[in-house]
């Protein structure tokens, strides 16, 4: 089944209006800096000295804090992350993902993404929409 792939405005219309909640799958530092209000986030990846390692427990994290059947909106930077994130996802069953093409920043394309468009940020998120509070529920 193919990925659906959606604008940042669609993206906001499936989660005010179909229950959909955002899966923001960058690192936690990026995070940090601004996000989607009302983002989860479990970075695919993390931010360390030697750049972007991959997350060893991000499928494991998913699966234990969504459904499989979660409608789920998955979403990073600039859209290459989270289609990577999306496809791991549907490999492993979950049923209800739609990619936000753009990320939070836009683009490499020149598409803008959440941020640019004006849509609703924070900079911080409920505690147990955290890694760390995530990553430790799933243990």
């Amino acid at each position: 089944m193919a990925l659906r792939r959606v604008s940042p405005e669609d993206a906001k219309a499936l989660i005010d209006q179909e229950g959909y909640v955002y899966v923001d799958v960058r690192s936690v530092p990026e995070f940090e800096t601004g996000h989607p209000d009302g983002a989860f986030n479990v970075p695919i990846a993390h931010l360390g000295a030697a750049g972007m390692t991959p997350n060893p427990d991000f499928l494991s994290v998913m699966e234990k804090s969504f459904a499989k059947d979660a409608k789920l909106v998955v979403g990073c930077k600039s859209g290459g992350r989270s289609l990577q994130a999306a496809s791991i996802l549907q490999s492993a069953g979950f049923t209800n993902l739609v990619d936000q093409r753009a990320g939070f920043d836009g683009s490499p394309g020149g598409e803008p993404g959440w941020g640019p468009k004006g849509l609703p940020t924070n900079r911080t998120a409920a505690p147990e929409r955290g890694y760390e509070a995530l990553r430790t529920k799933a243990r």
